[in-house]
């Protein structure tokens, strides 16, 4: 049996990027399963909400953008604290760079070790990695919500806390009048979730309900396709509930018969691969799903710290 290339080592092929005009104004770039991006137009300024993972790849999402509107960036969002999300920031120069809370507390706690996990795991992500000046800070935060006045005619963008799930500090952006939702990587669309840094149970129950409460008639993922439509926005945010409920009910089985770390990979692995093993990352990340749910069954509450030592042991056990 050929061994797995380790994480996304392996895929150095570049993907279509293609931008969306989903609303005057309102703009989302996806590229075949890599992060997505997305921008709102204020009256006299712009809304960028996620920063990708170097200056380098950030310029060229501005530059794609400049075709549209030429208004300065006032407002940075990073939905979580993830590197691939947050190392370009530094090409916005933002006035404000707005987080969580507890996207804050995460990176002064494990962000540097993120960085170079998530380096070693997904290298065609970072362009020109030398060009990152070091770790982005956000210059303001919050803890339940965050309204932005868009100005004049255009109504706000709402950054809320839906409580805790891809990791203990995502946030959306909700567009009321356009029922447009930014919901990073919370809700995935046709692509594998990620889910190393997550709290399965409170993600799969009332954190979901909290998205699917917004009523999104427009729902931009973390990664994939562009959900457009109630019927396609429930079915991202059901698929995205189920990816989970499956890995918790395999995991959990597993774990209360007494079985091992390796029994509960291959049982989820199986349960999980006819309906989303074609789709982005899903080799990459189950390893790392399935340890982290491991981890939360056997009590421990908060995710371990992921490093790029740790990342490989955890590969070879589980897909080597």
């Amino acid at each position: 049996m050929t061994q797995k290339a380790f994480a996304s080592s392996a895929d150095l092929d570049d993907k279509q990027q293609t931008l969306e005009v989903l609303a005057e104004g309102v703009y989302a770039l996806t590229a075949e399963g890599d992060p997505n991006v997305g921008a709102v137009e204020g009256e006299d300024f712009l809304v960028c909400f996620e920063a990708l993972a170097t200056p380098v790849a950030a310029r060229e999402w501005l530059t794609r953008l400049r075709q549209h509107t030429g208004k300065p960036v006032r407002f940075l969002v990073l939905s979580h604290y993830h590197a691939v999300r947050v190392l370009g920031a530094s090409a916005f120069d933002a006035q404000v760079i707005v987080a969580h809370d507890n996207t804050r507390a995460l990176i002064a706690e494990r962000g540097q070790q993120d960085w170079q996990s998530e380096y070693g795991r997904m290298p065609r992500l970072f362009k020109e990695p030398d060009s990152i000046p070091g770790l982005t800070w956000p210059t303001t935060t919050f803890s339940d919500r965050f309204t932005i006045d868009l100005g004049g005619d255009r109504g706000d963008l709402v950054l809320q806390y839906c409580g805790r799930g891809h990791t203990e500090g995502d946030i959306v952006g909700w567009l009321p009048r356009q029922k447009i939702l930014f919901a990073g990587d919370l809700v995935e669309s046709q692509a594998a979730l990620y889910t190393g840094d997550a709290f399965h149970r409170e993600w799969s129950t009332s954190t979901l309900d909290s998205i699917s409460a917004f009523g999104a008639e427009t729902l931009v993922g973390g990664r994939g396709a562009v959900a457009r439509g109630r019927h396609a926005v429930e079915a991202a945010i059901d698929q995205t509930r189920h990816f989970l409920r499956v890995m918790l009910h395999e995991v959990g089985a597993v774990y209360e018969r007494g079985g091992t770390l390796k029994d509960a990979f291959e049982a989820t692995h199986a349960a999980l691969v006819h309906r989303y093993g074609g789709w982005p990352i899903f080799e990459h990340c189950l390893p790392f799903d399935v340890s982290r749910l491991w981890d939360e069954l056997s009590g421990i509450e908060r995710p371990l710290i992921w490093t790029a030592q740790r990342d490989r042991e955890i590969w070879d056990r589980l897909q080597g």
